[in-house]
């Protein structure tokens, strides 16, 4: 078993995919930092949720589901002016890693530069159960909350009667 590993994403919003790879990695990982990416940004249609926000989806969603907090931590890091500065952002931010977890290529590809062994992590139904597909579906008044860990949609939804996804596209 891999001693620590990374899951990056920019969890807009944390979703049951999301939950899947994080179930995933902590079956080959004894610890896992969770990174929250772009933590600078929200209140845009790509990037709604703050980071706070963010950080309590994921950690009210891991309680709920009995994760041993002792077993994660949970990062926000901002974006960086370049690749290679965001990675090395990452490395002084977090302590040390052996393995990262993404579904993302590039970030994928930078750490296997670095590397860093890389698992893209096995994907349920994608086009479905994407941060992409639950913000359409929000803005167009469809069923979101099926794409969604209960705890989040009860986070989600006085955001939206608040107002926060009028006018995004």
């Amino acid at each position: 078993m891999q001693k620590t590993g990374l899951f990056i994403g920019r969890f807009q919003p944390f979703h049951l995919g999301h939950l899947q790879t994080v179930k995933f990695a902590l079956k080959q990982v004894q610890h896992l930092y969770i990174i929250v990416g772009s933590s600078q940004k929200s209140h845009e249609f790509k990037n709604p949720f703050t980071a706070g926000e963010r950080i309590i989806m994921i950690r009210n969603t891991l309680n709920e589901e009995k994760i041993d907090p002792s077993r994660y931590l949970i990062i926000p890091i901002p974006d960086a002016i370049g690749h290679a500065v965001w990675t090395a952002y990452i490395d002084q931010t977090v302590p040390n890693y052996d393995v990262v977890y993404s579904n993302d290529r590039l970030t994928l590809q930078l750490f296997k530069e670095k590397g860093v062994r890389t698992i893209e992590a096995p994907l349920i139904d994608r086009p479905q159960f994407s941060a992409t597909e639950v913000r359409k579906r929000i803005v167009e008044g469809g069923n979101w909350k099926a794409l969604v860990p209960r705890s989040v949609a009860r986070l989600i939804a006085p955001i939206i009667r608040k107002g926060r996804f009028d006018g995004l596209e």
